[in-house]
């Protein structure tokens, strides 16, 4: 099963971005400011000290130590993201809104997904903006073509 952050540009406080699951939107997400690094990742649920509680796990994100890791977790607030990923059904800027409970749907929905296989995070940066280029063209910002 393969989970999808696609962030939206940083604001300076917060990176908000939307998760999809099996290619259908779940929720909102928050990041910090600087993000963890694009790529993908395992996903797991292990034991969490510091929530004292099972949790989602991004595993083997560099340069993250692997005994503090990259969770998935609730919060509203850009200081609750503790470098970690939050989760939301509703948003606004730098805020999101019913993180418990989005929280607690999509635990289950990774319970259900791990009992059938593996399952992987992608964390994909904002999108290059696409500006039209003399004659009708298009130009790609941000890379080459």
């Amino acid at each position: 099963m393969s989970w999808v952050v696609q962030r939206q540009p940083s604001d300076g406080t917060a990176t908000m971005g939307e998760l999809f699951i099996g290619g259908l939107r779940a929720c909102w997400t928050m990041e910090p400011d600087k993000p963890i690094a694009a790529g993908t990742y395992r996903l797991v649920i292990d034991y969490s000290p510091e929530f004292k509680r099972l949790m989602p796990h991004v595993l083997d994100v560099p340069p993250c130590p692997p005994d503090r890791g990259i969770r998935l977790h609730w919060g509203s607030i850009p200081p609750n993201t503790k470098g970690c990923t939050l989760t939301g059904e509703t948003k606004q800027k730098d805020f999101l809104g019913h993180t418990q409970d989005e929280f607690n749907i999509l635990f289950q929905q990774l319970q259900t997904a791990l009992a059938e296989g593996e399952v992987t995070i992608t964390y994909l940066d904002p999108p290059t903006s696409v500006v039209s280029g003399v004659g009708g063209g298009n130009i790609q910002s941000g890379g080459s073509q």
